[in-house]
């Protein structure tokens, strides 16, 4: 059962999920908000003498390469022209935006006190998401890069236009962009950023230090953080965000009475959420593979700031991020794209860059400057504009005196056994994600998907089995609950529901449990044939057991399987990617597609157990979508084997590449 988010239903549920601990701590914050409420927010402390002295080193934007600074320029010219795209949808007034605008639904945000705005609730406030988004201020960050990349003023006051017009429209406490402490911090790392890279502006000091306004917004964005930490079941990439906010605020503009308690504060937050998040072999928690991003770049950029400043962070900060960016570059495949697991929103920490840059790539190349790069990574072939800046204020790991001695992987490594990520790699580029991990992080597992033992399959980079991923999360209930279902993912449902329970959007009231049994990678790229099995107990009395084979010397993947248990309906999945035409014949599937002009083909044979159906594109209900990105989708062909399985049945999929 999906209980809508807000409902009493999911408030009861939601309840059910929280510690004493938790609870208390969010009794403690309604009081507060009450108590906020009843009294008119309180001026700015005084500030006299402020100045920004966290700037880039001279010379940092002459490493930027030629053609990020193009794509960057690029970028910048396109915003001047009040033109962006966010989450599937092309705005053309943000020249002079509505910051309260939805202009997917045509809808405004209700004013009023900001904790009183129903801000879950679509059809009063409209996609919270789109609204959110601009109002994160990362492509004033983008236009402030090209003023400080060309020294064209147009671009800086374009910038000083837009924050003035925000902060007059978002007083204190007052409507949607004052609800979520994710969005107050991740604005924080963008105002710094943008005070960094219009410091060579006549007008710099007088939009920020100088400016009793700004001055005003930034104390009340880290009283408000300092106030309502993400707590307890929330405390995932959520509250990494609102520390690293808070931090990098603290550090440079650390120009308040309170600064020194707030940077000590949050450094202590983001030490230990980031350890909390972070899994020893590198991997996030959440098992959301963009998250893992996020976190990571937001963990950069809090270093930077600290190292920037002169402020010293705890080795384990390092140490972590060190790891992340080591199993990232374990997990890509061979054109750079990690798995598409979990929930996955477009959500960036830091942006400097034009479209066309690969993210990917430019947090690799930032860890190459940062870290070192390994004999074992890929080659990064991309450019960025953020990987020189962040590394002009990094002092490099190896130079660090307080990093502690750490053995970093001697080869590329393939099982990561507390994540239950296991990658198979074959020849001609033949990359497979197994999941027998944990079913998502806390209590809520909030951006879980219901995908135990699936699978995802690419050849040469190209979806082949499909992760679909993620599309939306507001708004709209059917698409939301269909693309973290089980049936939205390459595994198998019985009788008809989640391996999962579902209790609303972000939560899981009951977790499927898994366990690995066997991850032999070693022997594929010498013709040998690489394993893996494991198993979950979702469905349980019955248990569904899957074992995956590659063999290299045939360019063959084997998937098997089990069902033991009492007789029950079942559901094979098997997602194609978007760029997959697949005619199907009984139990046999050919597949093509093309990559770089040529033509490719694969051969899928099903198990004859099943009755097989091809679905593509549908909506009542929805099955047979691929979304690239949140707010996207397209219809990409889904394979759906139905039939029984009674007592330890076993069902056999081939996956034979042919060219």
């Amino acid at each position: 059962m999906t209980v809508s988010s807000g409902s009493a239903g999911w408030y009861l549920r939601r309840l059910s999920r929280m510690g004493p601990r938790e609870v208390a701590g969010r009794v403690g914050d309604a009081v507060r908000r009450r108590r906020w409420r009843s009294v008119p927010p309180p001026d700015c402390p005084g500030v006299t003498g402020a100045r920004f002295t966290a700037v880039l080193p001279a010379g940092a934007f002459a490493a930027v390469p030629a053609d990020a600074a193009k794509r960057l320029v690029a970028e910048a010219d396109r915003l001047m022209y009040g033109q962006a795209e966010y989450f599937g949808v092309v705005r053309e007034d943000l020249a002079d935006p509505d910051w309260w605008y939805d202009p997917k639904t045509g809808r405004r945000a209700p004013g009023g006190y900001a904790f009183e705005v129903p801000y879950r609730d679509e059809d009063a406030v409209g996609d919270v998401k789109q609204i959110w988004e601009l109002s994160r201020h990362q492509y004033l960050t983008v236009l402030a890069a090209a003023y400080a990349l060309t020294g064209n003023e147009r671009y800086a006051e374009r910038v000083a236009e837009h924050l003035r017009s925000w902060w007059t429209a978002n007083p204190p406490l007052r409507g949607v962009h004052w609800t979520s402490g994710i969005e107050l911090g991740i604005r924080l790392l963008s105002w710094v950023w943008i005070r960094r890279l219009l410091d060579g502006w006549p007008g710099a000091a007088a939009l920020f230090e100088d400016n009793p306004v700004a001055l005003h917004q930034i104390w009340h964005h880290q009283r408000w953080l300092a106030a309502f930490p993400s707590r307890g079941s929330s405390a995932n990439n959520h509250v990494i965000a609102e520390a690293a906010g808070q931090f990098a605020a603290a550090c440079a503009f650390g120009w308040f009475p309170s600064s020194a308690r707030w940077r000590a504060d949050a450094l202590r937050s983001l030490e230990r959420h980031l350890r909390g998040n972070t899994f020893a072999s590198g991997l996030n928690r959440e098992l959301a593979t963009e998250y893992h991003g996020l976190v990571l770049e937001l963990g950069l950029a809090a270093v930077a700031e600290a190292d920037a400043a002169g402020r010293p962070v705890p080795a384990s900060i390092r140490l972590v991020l060190l790891r992340m960016t080591d199993a990232l570059a374990a997990v890509v495949d061979n054109r750079l794209r990690p798995p598409r697991q979990g929930d996955a929103d477009d959500g960036h920490g830091l942006v400097v860059d034009g479209a066309g840059t690969d993210r990917w790539a430019s947090l690799l190349a930032t860890g190459d400057a940062v870290f070192g790069r390994l004999a074992w990574w890929p080659q990064v072939t991309g450019t960025d504009v953020r990987t020189p800046l962040l590394a002009a204020l990094i002092r490099p790991y190896a130079k660090d005196g307080t990093a502690p001695a750490v053995s970093r992987p001697a080869s590329r490594p393939a099982h990561f056994a507390d994540a239950g990520m296991t990658i198979l790699r074959g020849p001609e580029e033949i990359w497979c994600r197994c999941d027998g991990g944990p079913h998502g992080f806390l209590s809520i597992a909030a951006h879980a998907h219901a995908d135990a033992l699936s699978v995802e399959v690419r050849h040469d980079g190209v979806d082949v089995l499909a992760d679909p991923g993620t599309f939306c999360y507001h708004g709209q209930p059917e698409w939301r609950r269909y693309f973290r279902s089980t049936l939205g993912h390459n595994t198998l449902r019985l009788d008809g529901g989640d391996q999962s329970v579902s209790g609303g959007p972000f939560l899981w009231t009951r977790h499927a449990r898994s366990r690995v049994l066997v991850a032999d990678t070693s022997g594929a790229f010498d013709g040998g044939t690489a394993r893996w099995c494991a198993e979950h107990d979702g469905y349980r009395p019955s248990v569904h057991r899957r074992r995956v084979e590659l063999r290299p010397a045939e360019r063959e993947l084997r998937v098997v399987d089990e069902v033991r248990g009492p007789r029950r309906a079942v559901q094979l999945a098997f997602h194609l990617g978007p760029a997959i035409a697949a005619d199907l014949a009984g139990n046999r599937a050919r597949l093509t597609w093309t990559r770089d002009g040529e033509e490719r083909s694969a051969v899928l044979l099903l198990p004859g157990e099943l009755s097989w159906r091809a679905h593509r594109g549908e909506t009542e209900p929805p099955l047979g979508w691929y979304s690239a990105g949140f707010g996207r989708k397209e219809p990409a062909t889904t394979l759906v084997g139905t039939g029984f399985a009674d007592g330890v049945q076993g069902f056999t999929t081939v996956l034979a590449f042919r060219g």
